[in-house]
């Protein structure tokens, strides 16, 4: 038996690291089997309508060219599927441009492309005009409705007390409105895959978080048994939710494999990944805050409203965190949606807490400008016992230590209260700061593990790592567990062969997969010590199934916190805003690995840069359409944008969460970053901007006008 070395906790290299920068880890679109052949999408060039006609003889003529799909001659599938957008190619509908209409495919990725440029769609309604479309957002728009739920099974609705008149009644009040742009993920890998259909099975390397998920999902969709597919995603080059549920490419792959006989391989385009694979929905809030002369609040009130596509209903959950965060008698929290002919949105990196904790955090420092008071300060007197709206006890909260320590190291007592008080030149500088939370998921996952004669370990789950480290942190469970050295330990994941596993999102997979795998070491490490003599040549096992007990409703209301802090400056001839450095303090659980804890916790606030300074997306209200579809004009931060950026976290082991005492932290560095920004920007400068980003034609005429900014 190896002498045991903790290894839990310690700051370990990845372990595919080196695979990843040889080149030795394939990603979806680097499997090539013999044979494989190239699909290309044609999309839709009209908003809404329905295909009149398809025009594919030129296409067909072209060399090296295996078929062309349309609606008219693509596989139907077996059973209709739960999500309706990826029912491609199965009837006539157009329900917003860029929906798929044809798929080309080829011997070579050039004459696949050259083939879909050759189709010829035509799409109308009644004749030759297209229908009429609605793709603008309104807080007044006469289709918006109150649903039952927001994302997450969240109600859409919830009311506690009287707020409006305790708002009302309260003596100093804050009612203001902000607005964040619709967001695209735009992970550096693009959707993609490489589908083998023979013999009656299906084998897919798709980029996806969840490939359990998108085997399911395709058995039903083409009627095979389960059994009989298997979806491969590996290594994933980044996702941020909008690879968490399969998306069309997988399903345009599978049918393209089917209909020619040969392995076929599809990633998208990158201009077409606004309009097919989900974004940040728009989200527009009004958010009123009530408080006695003392800062305590009175009322709390966030209202949202938001859009969502014409085939299925997503809500994006921005006023959820205002349920969590802070102390008040009064609340009142409510999500209005749009339905709209636009692309179906969907998860993005900490979904609903990012664009609501924008605004309420941004309210917050407002409400602190007008009592005269520290906007950390504020924050910490309405520290809450319980969670406000359950009244359930926190398994642990330290947020007030976040802000703190978030202080101290910032240096926040050097900080003069009064905006524009500071300035170099031209340059206008100022701090702010803002709270963040994101809740402590765990589902359901099962897990095997082996231990083998010569001393080592093998441990097989479904999981995926889409660049967060998943594979050297569970490697890390098990060595603890097992008391074995990291090296003698082996981790199997990414493929839905293995022991079943939830999809890497919600920041839960550690918690999750990490319970299961934790269960199956503990459980081994008992047999091995019971063994007598050397272990038979086949090893032996232990397997765990976690689903009893991550589906018990817990008596706490589990969630992480963090503060974040951010330096600006402010150019008064340009009106380009810079970041000069960002800090984060975090309360998230026992961290595992702090080398990967603080790549994902930085990671996230350099996101949270983007989103307030330089990322959105417009709706072209007569093309029907996102402008910004490639990253020369959605503008990602890049080197120089990024400043100083440290993470910080509080000793936190909750061991009413998981074995691990662990909470996720893959989406909590976003959550109050452009919060923390946009108030340093009002420090610096003296004027409140309530629409993101903070570019410079936004920001400018501001400076000059010396007025409050909402476009």
């Amino acid at each position: 038996m190896h002498p045991h070395v903790p290894v839990l906790g310690t700051p370990a290299e990845r372990l595919e690291g080196r695979d990843k920068v040889t080149g030795a880890a394939h990603y979806a679109a680097e499997h090539t089997p013999p044979g494989c052949a190239y699909a290309w999408p044609v999309p839709a060039a009209v908003t809404c309508g329905r295909i009149t006609a398809v025009d594919t003889a030129e296409a067909e003529a072209m060399p090296g060219v295996l078929a062309v799909l349309t609606p008219t001659n693509a596989p139907r599938f077996a059973a209709p599927p739960d999500d309706p957008n990826l029912g491609v190619l199965q009837d006539d509908t157009v329900p917003h441009r860029g929906w798929y209409v044809a798929l080309a495919v080829a011997d070579t990725l050039e004459n696949a492309r050259a083939a879909a440029e050759a189709v010829r769609v035509s799409c109308a309604d009644h004749g030759d005009e297209p229908e009429p479309h609605d793709v603008v957002l309104a807080e007044d728009h006469p289709e918006a409705y109150l649903p039952e739920e927001a994302n997450g099974g969240y109600p859409a609705l919830r009311e506690r007390g009287d707020a409006p008149a305790a708002f009302a009644a309260a003596p100093v009040r804050v009612d203001a409105a902000y607005r964040v742009p619709p967001l695209h993920n735009h992970p550096m890998e693009p959707h993609a895959a490489t589908a083998h259909f023979a013999g009656g099975r299906l084998i897919v390397h798709d980029s996806s978080q969840g490939s359990e998920y998108v085997r399911r999902v395709l058995a039903s969709l083409f009627g095979l048994a389960p059994e009989r597919v298997t979806v491969v995603s590996d290594h994933v080059g980044g996702g941020f939710g909008c690879k968490g549920t399969p998306r069309p490419h997988v399903v345009l792959a599978v049918m393209a494999a089917m209909r020619t006989g040969r392995p076929v391989k599809i990633a998208l385009p990158r201009r077409h990944m606004p309009a097919v694979v989900g974004h940040r929905a728009p989200t527009l809030h009004r958010v009123r805050l009530g408080a006695g002369r003392d800062g305590h609040l009175t009322a709390v009130i966030h209202e949202v409203t938001t859009h969502t596509s014409r085939i299925t209903e997503f809500v994006e959950q921005a006023a959820v965190p205002a349920r969590v965060m802070y102390g008040s008698a009064h609340s009142l929290t409510s999500h209005w949606v749009v339905p709209l002919d636009v692309p179906s949105p969907s998860w993005m990196r900490a979904p609903g807490e990012t664009p609501g904790m924008y605004a309420l955090e941004s309210a917050m420092d407002e409400l602190a400008e007008a009592l005269g008071m520290d906007p950390v300060e504020l924050r910490v007197r309405n520290e809450p016992a319980t969670e406000p709206d359950s009244g359930r006890p926190f398994s642990s909260r330290h947020l007030v230590e976040c802000l703190r320590e978030g202080a101290r190291r910032f240096g926040w007592e050097r900080r003069d209260p009064n905006p524009a008080a500071r300035r170099e030149g031209a340059l206008l500088l100022g701090t702010g700061v803002a709270a963040a939370t994101y809740p402590a998921y765990v589902a359901p996952s099962t897990a095997t593990a082996q231990a083998h004669p010569d001393g080592t370990y093998t441990v097989r789950i479904n999981a995926t790592d889409i660049g967060t480290g998943a594979r050297t942190v569970l490697a890390q469970i098990a060595a603890d567990a097992l008391e074995a050295p990291l090296e003698a330990v082996r981790v199997e994941i990414g493929s839905s062969r293995l022991p079943r596993a939830s999809l890497a999102g919600g920041s839960s997979g550690t918690a999750s997969w990490g319970w299961a795998v934790h269960n199956a070491c503990t459980e081994l490490a008992a047999l091995v010590a019971k063994h007598e003599g050397p272990l038979p040549d086949e090893g032996i096992g232990a397997d765990a199934d976690t689903t009893d007990e991550a589906r018990r409703t817990p008596p706490y209301a589990r969630h992480a916190f963090g503060a974040q802090f951010a330096e600006v400056q402010v150019d008064t001839v340009t009106g380009e805003v810079r970041v000069r450095r960002m800090l984060g303090v975090f309360a998230a659980g026992r961290i595992l690995n702090p080398r990967t804890a603080r790549s994902q916790l930085t990671g996230g606030m350099i996101m949270g840069l983007g989103m307030a300074l330089t990322e959105h997306s417009t709706m072209d209200a007569a093309h029907g359409d996102f402008t910004e579809s490639d990253l020369a004009s959605y503008h990602v931060p890049v080197h120089a944008d990024v400043p100083a950026v440290e993470a910080h976290w509080i000793d936190e082991e909750d061991s009413l969460l998981n074995p691990m005492g662990s909470k996720g932290i893959g989406e909590l560095g976003i959550v109050g970053a452009a919060a923390a920004i946009g108030n340093a920007v009002h420090h610096a400068t003296g004027v409140r901007f309530r629409e993101l980003p903070l570019t410079p034609d936004r920001v400018l005429p501001a400076l000059r006008s010396g007025e409050e900014a909402l476009a």
